[in-house]
């Protein structure tokens, strides 16, 4: 990817809310989406196109445009169906929890390796009291 768009794209990183968490928590395909979204291949587009505007959403739309991915990707990796898969991405990027370098939100982030840590946790405390019985 290009400077300009690195430039872009950090700047909505060092502007998160927090608070865009409770969007996804407790929802499994969103989570399945997120999750998916990390491992997906993003390519930037052959004919990359410039920057029509200078407000915060013209930005980001801009960035959009400035890659591919392949949606049936996603859609395996996840397991959701086309049908859904349109309506989370159109959630996700609506909300800037998903980043069109191939990176989810930095708080979303956290939190789902906390509810890992979280169930791994409880797998070693019920392996644990198996041993003590």
């Amino acid at each position: 990817m290009n400077t300009l768009f690195s430039e872009k794209i950090e700047w909505f990183k060092s502007n998160e809310k927090p608070e865009v968490v409770l969007l996804i928590a407790d929802d499994p395909q969103k989570i399945k989406f997120l999750i998916a979204w990390t491992n997906t291949t993003i390519q930037p587009v052959e004919t990359p196109r410039p920057i029509d505007g200078g407000n915060e959403n013209e930005i980001w739309q801009w960035l959009w445009s400035q890659v591919k991915f392949n949606p049936d990707e996603v859609c395996e990796k996840s397991s959701l169906s086309s049908l859904s898969f349109d309506k989370q991405l159109r959630f996700l990027i609506g909300n800037r929890l998903i980043y069109p370098d191939g990176t989810i939100h930095s708080f979303v982030q956290r939190y789902l390796r906390d509810k890992v840590l979280k169930l791994f946790e409880a797998k070693s405390a019920r392996t644990s009291k198996k041993k003590l019985a």
